[in-house]
């Protein structure tokens, strides 16, 4: 299955997230990757960058949906709350290079 990523921000703790426009993750726990489903605000999300930076963490969450059975599509008119543009560059460079 497919989903369109409709948000990527980052939070008040910091973590980034990912918002699907329809599908819901609340077994992703269960992949063991340290990323989460937020059942409240209906989004993916990872710890606060200390070891990894945002980029790794934007991967990490798209590894743990596909583990999950989905495969998360970066959507042209993804809305970015609170990501600065040069990790926006980053991210929409990550998914180009994925799907050329």
């Amino acid at each position: 299955m497919e989903d369109l990523i409709e948000e990527i921000g980052i939070d008040q703790q910091e973590w980034l997230y990912l918002k699907p426009a329809t599908e819901t993750f609340p077994m992703i726990y269960r992949e063991a990757m340290e990323v989460h489903w937020n059942s409240e605000h209906k989004y993916l999300y990872g710890a606060k960058p200390r070891k990894w930076g945002y980029i790794e963490w934007y991967q990490q969450i798209i590894k743990a949906a596909a583990e999950q059975g989905c495969k998360l599509v970066f959507s042209p008119s993804v809305s970015w709350v609170n990501v600065p543009s040069e990790l926006q560059a980053q991210i929409t460079g990550e998914h180009s290079a994925k799907n050329t």
